[in-house]
């Protein structure tokens, strides 16, 4: 087997084999007692606020689908809504079975349906996830002012330093920038399809400076986060133990769960875990940590595999005429 394909399966199976592993310590880390606890707490949960935070969810995306017409606009498309909402719900589902395919499914479904350039597509998408991105630092500054004990305790714990992180960005685009600039002065063929897809990402991602409605994109974007945030907050009612709990350690939560998701594929495995240790630190038992971790990543995933199994069914159904 070549290289690239042995590259590929383990890109595909590492992630997999994670969330297996954090299944694993979460079951050895566990009696038989505080597992049939566990399953209890999860049979005996207020259902109304899950299927709250599943509404809160879907209106999220929602949210994204329209938002992202904001981008597409000024490139020349103006895409059917429902084309944006189903594509959206296809990545998620992709990225359950390999992390960062569903962007690719994305911008490939809007090639096929909408006829927009892939690369250009995929560069609006980049543009959205350096967004989210930002959303993401911002929340996790909020969390620091609001708990900087704790979470610079955290760093510290696993030796995190952020000027590394810094130092390393920049070495990286650095090497980027002079790579590329070797790329441009080849006059081969593969140097020109580099430099075009460069060309239309860089396209797709300038949008978000030359967009019309940068205010209703704003807009979107606070209210894309909130609904993240209120969904995972709400959950806490299902459960009596955890509806005391406060803001912070939920926005803690939150914010380890988030980070989790990209650990493996959508979660698995290291989603509960990771968040019932946040709880745990906060007074909450082993059990309903774990009982609200499992509840949070289960409602979510049936969802995104619900819904993006309906957008593969409906795609070519409402594109028929095409």
């Amino acid at each position: 087997m070549k290289k690239e394909g042995v590259l590929k399966i383990a890109k595909t199976l590492l992630p997999f084999l994670v969330g297996i592993l954090f299944i694993y310590l979460s079951v050895r880390t566990t009696t038989a007692e505080d597992r049939a606890t566990i399953y209890a707490a999860i049979k005996d949960a207020d259902y109304r606020f899950i299927f709250l935070s599943l509404i809160m969810g879907l209106l999220s995306h929602f949210s994204r689908a329209y938002r992202w017409n904001f981008m597409l606009h000024p490139l020349g498309y103006r895409p059917r809504l429902v084309n944006n909402t189903l594509a959206i719900f296809i990545t998620y589902i992709a990225n359950l079975g390999v992390p960062r395919s569903g962007e690719l499914f994305r911008a490939t479904v809007m090639q096929t349906y909408e006829g927009i350039p892939f690369e250009k597509s995929f560069g609006t998408i980049i543009a959205e996830r350096t967004v989210d991105l930002l959303m993401l630092f911002l929340t996790i500054g909020i969390a620091l002012t609001l708990e900087f004990d704790l979470i610079f305790g955290m760093l510290q714990e696993k030796a995190i330093n952020p000027w590394t992180l810094l130092f390393g960005f920049s070495v990286g685009a650095g090497v980027f920038y002079l790579v590329y600039a070797q790329i441009k002065r080849s006059e081969s063929a593969w140097a020109k399809k580099i430099i075009d897809l460069v060309t239309g990402l860089s396209e797709g991602f300038l949008t978000l400076l030359r967009m019309e409605k940068k205010w209703a994109y704003l807009a979107h974007t606070l209210f894309i986060w909130s609904m993240y945030v209120a969904m995972f907050y709400i959950i806490k009612y299902s459960l009596p133990e955890t509806a005391a709990l406060g803001f912070e350690p939920l926005l803690i939560g939150f914010i380890v769960g988030a980070l989790a998701i990209s650990a493996t594929n959508g979660g698995i495995g290291i989603y509960p875990f990771s968040v019932s240790l946040v709880l745990i630190s906060y007074g909450i038992t082993k059990e309903s940590s774990l009982a609200f971790g499992w509840i949070m990543w289960t409602a979510q995933t049936v969802m995104v595999i619900l819904f993006g199994s309906l957008s593969f069914f409906l795609l070519p159904l409402v594109n028929r005429k095409k």
